[in-house]
Formats: structure tokens, sequence, C-alpha cells
């Protein structure tokens, strides 16, 4: 059984903190440097797409069946990243993922024809997938030791890195081909994964000895089928508001030019306001957590959601929708990384593979299932179903809210 109650304290205000340690915040520093590099290079790598379609000369059936090597990679490798982690340690793990990622950006400006991206593109998807699970299993380590609920900031670190990466690109595409950008990107890479991966290497995963593994502390068998079905719960809160990023991200400026006759500008502005919104809920979910507790955060977020998606999907107006799309932003930031953060809680390394895998597949399902949906009855009813889906999340946090309390009482008991 992995280990239970890793990190109970991290999701709830506690009155025995630890004293602050210099060895944790380095390590705090080096795995937010880890976040915001992903999100910085995948960004980077979403904006030379136009410019990578155009070398290979595919259409855009043949593109998208391409791009989809990124999700089958990342969803492959996010199932043995968890062992992996079990074996080696999330810290290795983390570093070599990283590395490999920061390397197989070079190659997407390589191929010349549909078949060679997407053969590069599973490379790619192996290692951002491999990644985000280490990380964020490091991450959860680290929050055991912390005693703080800080994994919103991390995944605040991967908004802010792909709201620049995204940036920096917009402004050098004029002017650097996408194997020059993309090879600088590399660089990038390397030196973040070469400074931050020395703190990993020099400090060992942070480990909390008062706290006594599932084994020791209650009988095998049914704690294992119990964690295992709240792994699966968390994952599916993770999936439906992964489910709502990738559908914003890939019809949110379309439905504002589609269907309210809003300007190009104007359209991408909406976007980056949902955006925008989500990296500030994320640098004060923290604080939110800490207040209410993980259970409240993910019902208020997925409840938030649900209003203002529906103003953003149905509202009459541009400025009105882009107020919707804002407080979705905001409804969705935390519950992503709260209900991988639950996961990794009660399964350790395996409960963030899990999670992640069923989490992501929310993004993969969100956009075409949204462009099926729009065929057949218009963009902005199919947009409803983001509210929908935070509505569901909400529902599953509000059924599921005791869990958290029933390992509170395992953490004394021990």
């Amino acid at each position: 059984m992995p280990t239970l109650n890793k990190i109970r304290a991290a999701l709830t205000t506690h009155r025995d903190p630890l004293p602050a340690d210099p060895h944790l915040t380095r390590l705090r520093i080096a795995v937010t440097a880890f976040f915001a590099m992903d999100g910085f290079l995948f960004a980077g790598w979403v904006v030379r797409i136009p410019a990578i379609k155009a070398q290979t000369g595919a259409g855009a059936g043949a593109l998208g069946l391409a791009l989809l090597g990124v999700s089958a990679g990342a969803v492959a490798f996010m199932m043995l990243t968890g062992r992996l982690c079990r074996r080696f340690g999330s810290h290795t793990v983390t570093i070599a993922s990283a590395a490999g990622l920061a390397l197989s950006i070079v190659l997407p400006p390589l191929t010349h024809s549909a078949t060679a991206l997407g053969l590069v593109l599973l490379v790619f998807g192996a290692a951002y997938g491999s990644l985000n699970v280490a990380m964020n299993s490091a991450a959860v380590d680290l929050i055991s030791a912390l005693r703080r609920p800080v994994m919103p900031s991390f995944h605040a670190a991967f908004s802010l890195g792909g709201m620049l990466g995204a940036g920096l690109g917009g402004l050098v595409a004029g002017s650097l081909s996408a194997s020059v950008h993309l090879s600088l990107l590399a660089v990038v890479g390397l030196l973040v994964t070469a400074v931050a991966g020395r703190s990993l290497r020099i400090h060992p995963a942070p480990v909390v000895p008062e706290r006594r593994t599932a084994e020791e502390s209650r009988p095998r068998s049914g704690h294992e089928g119990r964690g295992r079905r709240l792994v699966v719960v968390f994952g599916l809160i993770a999936l439906c508001t992964a489910y709502g990023e990738g559908a914003m991200a890939d019809w949110g400026a379309l439905h504002l030019t589609q269907d309210l006759a809003a300007g190009p500008g104007t359209a991408a502005a909406g976007y980056a306001v949902f955006a925008l919104a989500m990296t500030l809920g994320r640098l004060s979910g923290t604080a939110v957590v800490q207040r209410f507790g993980a259970a409240r955060a993910l019902i208020a977020g997925g409840t938030t959601a649900t209003a203002g998606m529906l103003l953003g999907a149905l509202a009459p107006t541009v400025w009105a929708a882009g107020a919707g799309f804002a407080v979705a932003g905001l409804g969705l930031a935390n519950i992503f990384p709260i209900a991988i953060a639950r996961a990794g809680e009660t399964g350790g390394p395996d409960g963030v593979s899990v999670a992640s895998t069923v989490g992501y597949g929310g993004m993969l399902l969100g956009p075409p299932a949204i462009g099926f949906l729009a065929e057949a009855a218009g963009l902005p009813l199919a947009l409803t179903t983001v509210a929908l889906l935070a509505a569901v999340a909400a529902g599953i946090a509000y059924a599921t809210r005791g869990a958290h309390h029933t390992g509170r009482r395992v953490t004394r008991e021990a």
C-alpha cells in the first residue's frame, strides 16, 4: 500500500507547523523552477505549431493526427512514471524527464512530413507526461514536510511559465525560425535542469518520520481498495477541470469571434483574461486552502466555474462573456492542483500518476467533444458542457468531503 496521509497536514490549517527550514526552502525553489520550465517550454512549442505545419506540408487532418502524438506519449508514460518514482525517487526522475523534454523540443522542426512529426511528438509527449508526474510527486513529498497546502503555487509557476513562453514566442516568431527558437528554448531548459536539478540531487526528498505508513496503522486490504477508489475519484475531479482548460484554449477565442463578432485582438484578450485569472487564482490558492480547507475550496471552485462558464457561453455581449471567462478561470484555477495533491496524499507517486492520467484525459477529451457538439448544437451550447463538468467536480468534492476528515483522524492516531 502506498503511503497514506502523506500530506494530510498540507491541506488543512495546523497548529503545529514545522519551523522554516532552509533545506525545504531550497527544494521548494527548485521544484517551482521545474514547474515554470515545463510551462515555458510547452508554450514555446505550441506557438510554433503553425510554422511547423507549413514546413511539413500537412493538412489540418494530418496535423491533428500528428499532434495526438503528444497526448499518446504523455498518457503512456504517466502510468510508468509512478513506478519509476517509487524505484529511483521522484527527484531523479524529475531531472531525467526535464532533460528529456528540453532535448526533445528540438525535434519537431527537423521533420518534413506529418508522419515524422507524429513520431517525434511521441517522444516529446513522453517526456512531458513523465515530467508532470515526477515533479508533482516531488511536490507532494515537499508539501508533506512543509505542512502547508502550497500545491497551487507550483501550478501557478507553470501558468506563469506558459504565459512567458507564449509571449516570448509571439515576439520572436517573425524574426527567428522555429528551429532556432526551439533550440534556444532547449538550452534554457537544460540550464534550468542543471541548476535546479543540483538542488534536487543535493537535498533528498523530505521524510516526515512521525507519520507511519498505512501498513503500520491499518489493515492492508480494505484501505488499499479504498485508497485506489479515492485516487480515481480525485482523477475524475481533475478531469473535469482539465476538460475546461482544454476547451477554453481551443474554442474560447473562436466563440468570441464567431458568435459575438469580436475582432481578433479582442478575442485573444478574452482568452488571455481567462489565463490570467487562472494564474491569479493559483497564486492565492495556498491561502484559500489554508483558510477554508481542500474540500470547501474544491466545492467553491467548481461552483464558481459553473456560474462563470454559463455566463461566458451564453452572454449576449463580448464584455459579459469575457467577464464570465475570468470568473470561470478563477473557479477552475485550483481544482486540478488540489485534486492531484490529494491523489498523491492517498496513493503516493502511483496516486499522482493515475490521477494525472485520468485528469489529462479531460484535456484530450475537451477540444474534440466541444467540436462535435458545436457542429450539432452550436458552439455556445457546446461550451456549457464546461459548466456542467465543473458542477460535476463540485458535486464529487461535496460527496467525498468526509474522506479528508477521516484521513486526519488516522494521522492523529498514528
